[in-house]
């Protein structure tokens, strides 16, 4: 009766028919109900704005972010940390996620792990989580006792608490230091999370990792300057990224970017104040990692 009172647990009335409607109409249906989502976000950028804040201090001053979940919530932190390294060229530990179950639950589910709470708390333990760290624990019932123990551990060391949930009130709001309450309403599919709250969360994620990593210097203008060019593709998108924000040729890019072990800020400061890569590199350190007072800090 407890989790019946959810607003992600109750009937949708405008799917009530679900099993009798057409492809079409189950579509239209569905994508009805998607396009509240983005407003269920927007009523909560106050609170995200306060997270990003928190978590950009804490990750500049070596601290580490922590996503804690199960099932679509845990599948949800661990793709967000694991795109990080190659979009940002974070180290892997910046940005970690902890899913209930471990790794292997995030291909099967592993039945009644999300319900251990002092494993939750186990798995934070073993992270060495310090007051410089930040714990983000996710759930779209709220209720979820996996990351609700992350979180209790987490406050005893005194490191930043951030919840992410779907229903107003939410348990594990109350042991956070900043909830996220974005109510989504009932799914099209009754208690079906993987759908509206899913897509809730994971625009959320997006949001404090790309805020976050733009806070620290990661991005210029709107462009990803600390791309891991580790591929073909990331390789081509540091050269383009290179001609976008220089104006050289495709062979020059290429030139300076071999000079920088890949590396776009450095080569960017090098093309635009004829420095060379030891100097560039300097100025981009002493910049605190970003582009444009880097490129100041040389021609000043």
């Amino acid at each position: 009766m407890e989790l019946s009172n959810l607003t992600t647990e109750q009937r949708n009335k405008n799917s009530m028919s679900l099993d009798q409607m057409s492809i079409m109409e189950a579509l239209h249906t569905i994508n009805d109900e998607d396009k509240k989502v983005a407003q269920a976000v927007e009523a909560v950028l106050p609170n995200v704005n306060t997270s990003v804040e928190r978590i950009f201090k804490a990750l500049a001053k070596g601290g580490r972010l922590f996503y804690v979940g199960a099932g679509t919530s845990g599948r949800l932190g661990v793709i967000d940390a694991s795109e990080c390294p190659p979009t940002f060229m974070t180290p892997p530990e910046m940005v970690q996620a902890i899913m209930a179950g471990g790794n292997d639950a995030f291909f099967s589910a592993v039945e009644g792990c999300e319900d251990d709470e002092n494993q939750g708390a186990k798995d934070l333990e073993v992270k060495q989580l310090s007051s410089n760290d930040v714990v983000m624990g996710i759930t779209a019932s709220g209720r979820t006792p996996y990351p609700i123990g992350a979180l209790k551990y987490a406050r005893k060391i005194g490191a930043y608490t951030i919840s992410l949930s779907c229903n107003d009130n939410s348990e594990i709001s109350r042991h956070a230091d900043c909830e996220i309450e974005v109510v989504v309403g009932p799914e099209v599919l009754t208690g079906s999370t993987r759908m509206k709250a899913a897509t809730a969360h994971k625009m959320i994620l997006n949001m404090i990792s790309t805020t976050t990593m733009i806070q620290l210097g990661k991005v210029h203008e709107n462009l990803m300057v600390d791309v891991h060019a580790s591929n073909y593709k990331l390789m081509e998108r540091a050269k383009l990224t290179i001609m976008e924000i220089t104006q050289v040729s495709y062979a020059e890019a290429e030139k300076v970017l071999k000079k920088t072990n890949h590396e776009v800020k450095p080569a960017v400061v090098m093309i635009k104040t004829g420095a060379s890569f030891k100097e560039a590199a300097e100025a981009i350190n002493k910049s605190g990692g970003y582009v444009r007072q880097a490129i100041n800090y040389i021609l000043k």
